[in-house]
């Protein structure tokens, strides 16, 4: 059986989309400024594949830096413009697999307060702990700032930012993971009435002056409304197999094996040992690190060090890939680390597709990330799915 690679490089966006200016994101081009902040990006298999044909493409494309358009693009090219409203995480990922939210998920105002009085009343007299916070913040900025104050009153830091989240911090010495957790799948049943996408757990370490979070995170989200491209799969005998955060991104729906992992290095090796058993059926990957520590915190070089390690990932994958075989890069929203804030930003996002021995095209501008659910859903032969337009050439054409 063929194997399908979907591998999201979290936040790569690649230049402003046409509704930037509603979300403040007129001019962000997350790829091509990091490029330019960090003199260059070298990241040959990348380039090979096509990435540099892409911005042509766009009407906010501009060239990235170190990566210039290849006559003879190893993959078909092109970019995902995002139809839902959103420029989060889940919106991305859900999308990607199928879904459309043209109202989002319920976002709150930057605060303080930035939760209803009543949604921390419920979660204060539920936990038996005291809360503090509550307002829109960088996270490790609020930890910095509240976390000597959480570890002597055994309080929670509850926090929001830009995306629709409810997050939970507190020192693991302080309170037990085991408590932390249960504090988060409370705060789910009390989110679900107000369509929050994520409630989660960051734990930290360390001591005042040096705090720091740890891999202990954990996300718990929104039940997607309808099935998703990997409850399908999942429906018609087909194995789906998730490596980094994409369980809880996806509720553990439609899963068959969930390689979770919190960082870049352990899901590369993950998906290389995935291809190297020949495994069957679609295995979707995320790599966290561009967002967590690089987007959000506007490490532009870091970011582009990222970069060029994921690109020698992908040098070392992709023979390993079958005749058969399909493997599909594209990202879930953008983080541009030059801009202002430390929020993601609302751009289109690049798709590459690869094929061994088959050469590559354009695949120009695509209206919906959903477009990839359906070439999916065309390669493991399901009927159509209800949104998105099949790119694959030796596959009928599908959906509306």
């Amino acid at each position: 059986m063929s194997t399908a690679y979907l591998i999201v490089l979290d936040s790569v966006g690649i230049g402003a989309a046409p509704d930037a200016a509603a979300y403040g994101d007129a001019g962000a081009n997350t790829l091509a400024h990091l490029a330019a902040a960090a003199g260059g990006l070298d990241v040959p298999t990348l380039q090979t594949l096509g990435l540099g044909c892409i911005p042509p493409l766009l009407p906010t494309g501009l060239p990235i830096d170190g990566v210039p358009a290849v006559d003879a693009p190893g993959a078909s090219y092109g970019a995902l413009r995002e139809v839902s409203r959103g420029k989060d995480t889940t919106t991305g990922h859900w999308e990607l697999a199928g879904l459309h939210l043209p109202e989002g998920f319920h976002l709150f105002p930057p605060g303080p307060p930035a939760f209803p009085e009543a949604l921390i009343r419920a979660f204060r007299e539920r936990t038996g702990r005291p809360v503090i916070g509550n307002r829109a913040a960088s996270g490790t900025a609020i930890v910095a700032e509240l976390g000597e104050r959480q570890m002597r009153e055994g309080c929670w830091i509850v926090y929001t930012s830009a995306d629709s989240v409810f997050q939970i911090a507190a020192h693991e010495e302080t309170i037990p993971l085991d408590e932390l957790y249960r504090a988060c799948e409370i705060a789910r049943k009390l989110c679900n009435p107000l369509r929050v996408g994520r409630v989660i757990a960051r734990p930290f370490v360390g001591a005042p002056g040096g705090f720091r979070r740890t891999e202990n995170r954990r996300d718990y989200s929104l039940p997607p409304p309808e099935p998703t491209l990997l409850d399908r799969l999942h429906d018609n005998g087909v194995r789906v197999t998730t490596v980094g955060k994409l369980d809880e991104v996806f509720a553990h729906r439609g899963i068959d094996d969930s390689r979770h992992l919190e960082n870049n290095p352990a899901a590369q090796a993950a998906i290389l040992s995935l291809l190297r058993k020949r495994t069957p059926g679609l295995v979707f990957a995320n790599l966290i690190d561009f967002d967590m520590l690089y987007g959000h915190r506007r490490d532009a070089r870091g970011y582009a060090a990222a970069l060029e390690n994921t690109d020698r990932f992908l040098a070392e994958a992709l023979p390993l890939l079958g005749a058969e075989d399909i493997l599909l890069v594209t990202a879930d929203h953008g983080n541009d680390p030059t801009f202002r804030g430390t929020d993601h930003t609302r751009e289109f996002v690049p798709l590459l597709v690869y094929r061994p021995g088959r050469t590559g095209r354009s695949l120009g501008i695509r209206q919906g990330f959903y477009d990839v659910a359906q070439s999916l859903a065309a390669f493991f032969g399901l009927p159509s799915l209800p949104r998105g337009r099949c790119f694959l050439d030796d596959a009928p054409s599908r959906g509306v």
